[in-house]
């Protein structure tokens, strides 16, 4: 019977990714606002000022708070500059936006399908953990949303990282 896999691990290099850092009061709020930068940076907004390219997933990069149950204000959302860029990567003309080399990685991922809020990620953790179980291979407070089509669409698929040791 051919079932679609619970989970999967997955490995990705390292690279250089577009990140902005947000901290409004609803996570909604915050990922909305660092797509819009990020995608005036991909569209025009950099020294070459010109269209990078899309690339996906687009990452968001969640903490939990100490007791597990809330997100932590700050979100860092981040573009995977295309692999022409990568070597050398247009420079941002917004100061929000900065630049970084993220290391190699190593997940547990999990599809889910709909809208990205604070009630549902938390939902998508809680089912993950019990399809799991009991295990110390995967970090417990940081957490990716990985999105792989635009916001507005309202079945659009997304992925729930755990981050590997």
């Amino acid at each position: 019977q051919c079932e679609e896999a619970a989970y999967e691990e997955r490995r990705y290099p390292a690279g250089k990714w577009a990140c902005v850092t947000k901290g409004e009061p609803m996570y909604e709020q915050s990922i909305s606002m660092s797509f819009m930068k990020l995608m005036r940076y991909i569209c025009k907004e950099n020294s070459v000022g010109g269209y990078l390219g899309m690339t996906v997933p687009v990452l968001n990069e969640i903490h939990l708070t100490k007791d597990g149950t809330k997100l932590e204000r700050e979100v860092v959302t981040a573009y995977y500059l295309p692999g022409e860029f990568q070597q050398n990567p247009p420079v941002p003309t917004d100061p929000e936006i900065h630049i970084t080399e993220r290391a190699p990685l190593r997940v547990i991922t999990r599809v889910f399908y709909g809208m990205t809020t604070e009630e549902t990620i938390l939902r998508e953790i809680s089912l993950f953990w019990e399809l799991l179980g009991s295990t110390d291979t995967v970090l417990r407070e940081t957490y990716i949303v990985a999105a792989y089509e635009n916001p507005s669409i309202p079945q659009r698929r997304n992925e729930i990282w755990f981050i590997c040791r």
